[in-house]
């Protein structure tokens, strides 16, 4: 066997080993990769931590740690709580109306925080208690809440995004335009789920708020609207970069949290600041370790040998996607977005672009099906968070989620059979 085939059995056992045994992924990278260095013959310490440190070293990724720090302050700020009083006001009377309460403030959160982790906790510890106070079935609605949470990586501001387009060298504000109108779409697919949904339960109607309390909530929430306008509309306008939005998007909820809304008070903010820290380092540390052993696959010329085994494919651009996209939903299920990103990204662009693809559409698709993986069992980090915030058993949430589950799956492939549902939208912005 040759040393890259060796490589490659050294990559693939290693992580599944490692990620078996309950390492912390980052960690697994590394020795992955330091392994394959051996196998290969190019053992040295030095190239490990340089290539860790290039990992990092990344103008466009100082975009992550500011839209964390955005999220934080938006939570603790009370901007995510205002979003959903405000949708509350005017859909909340309709019968099963806090599952569209639920997907509207998903969609105005996502074109905030960027995360989908930090929506979920925003709309765990906000709408989960009402929800529980109104007779909603639990799993339904926590799982509607996690569906809900995942368009966080796609409607702009998108931290996934920003890593995507830094490890491929994708234009992230091209990708940040092409995720618009399939987010928005993945919302009106969940307003179509919940109301088949709710032919199984005795929800009754509620008492519509007079339009003076509707106005007050609405202007209540009109400095939480404004910021996606800011962020979107510069990024748009050319007066400043994606990077630069996220420092714009962190000092606007700052300045909102502190001054407008005066929820959040100064000795509040070490504690923002710290949960922030903590955060980017877990972040920042996956892209380090996938950073050596992305190196390593280039080494052992993986790319090659993957586009070899799909190269028939090559002449069947919509058969590339499904088979791509089927792998990818298999990833999905066992390691997070970023991770995924940051491993298989660089390995199979290149083969979507020799096919004919275009590499925006296929980092929307790629990223999607990422996002679709955060509420995929076992691992599924939204899961977990909107169990653990709303104090549910991890089963009956996954039980909520599946039938979401399902209409995305339906959706992804619906833009495998239709590119220009997202091609055309971001042909006509540019």
């Amino acid at each position: 066997m040759s040393n890259e085939g060796l490589a490659f059995i050294v990559f693939v056992a290693g992580m599944l080993v490692l990620m078996g045994i309950g390492m912390n992924m980052a960690l697994a990278l590394v020795l992955t990769g330091a392994g394959m260095a051996w196998v290969l013959g190019f053992w040295d310490t030095q190239l490990l931590a340089q290539n860790l440190v290039a990992g990092v070293d990344s103008f466009p990724l100082l975009a992550v740690p500011f839209f964390i720090l955005a999220g934080e302050l938006m939570n603790t700020g009370g901007i995510s709580r205002r979003i959903i009083d405000m949708a509350q006001a005017w859909v909340g009377h309709i019968r099963g109306g806090l599952g569209y309460v639920t997907i509207g403030a998903a969609i105005l959160l996502s074109a905030m925080s960027g995360s989908a982790l930090a929506d979920a906790a925003a709309m765990s510890a906000i709408l989960l208690p009402m929800m529980r106070k109104h007779g909603y079935p639990l799993a339904s609605s926590s799982g509607l809440i996690a569906a809900g949470s995942v368009i966080g990586p796609i409607i702009p501001p998108s931290m996934a995004f920003v890593i995507y387009g830094v490890t491929t060298n994708t234009s992230i504000s091209a990708l940040f335009v092409s995720g618009i109108v399939p987010g928005l779409i993945m919302g009106a697919a969940l307003v179509v789920a919940w109301r088949w949904m709710l032919r199984g339960m005795d929800l009754p109607e509620g008492t519509p708020m007079p339009m003076r309390q509707r106005m007050l909530a609405t202007g209540r929430a009109v400095w939480a609207l404004l910021m996606p306008v800011i962020i979107i509309g510069g990024m748009k306008t050319g007066v400043f970069t994606p990077t630069e939005a996220a420092v714009v998007a962190a000092f606007y909820a700052l300045v909102i949290a502190l001054f407008v809304h005066r929820e959040m008070r100064v000795a509040e903010l070490y504690g923002v600041l710290v949960r922030a820290a903590k955060t980017t380092a877990i972040v920042m540390f996956l892209c380090a370790g996938a950073a050596v052993a992305s190196y390593m696959i280039t080494l052992a010329d993986l790319p090659a040998t993957l586009t070899g085994w799909l190269g028939p494919l090559v002449e069947h651009p919509r058969v590339l996607m499904v088979m791509m996209m089927l792998v990818l939903i298999v990833i999905g299920t066992a390691l997070d977005l970023t991770p995924t990103i940051l491993i298989f990204a660089p390995v199979m662009l290149p083969i979507a672009v020799k096919a004919g693809i275009d590499p925006v559409y296929f980092g929307l698709m790629f990223v999607l099906n990422g996002a679709i993986g955060l509420i995929t069992p076992p691992v599924g980090t939204v899961l977990n968070v909107v169990a653990g915030v709303g104090k549910l058993p991890l089963h009956q949430v996954i039980k909520g989620v599946n039938p979401f589950l399902l209409t995305y799956t339906v959706i992804l492939f619906l833009f495998v059979l239709f590119p220009q549902i997202v091609t055309a939208p971001v042909a006509w912005m540019r």
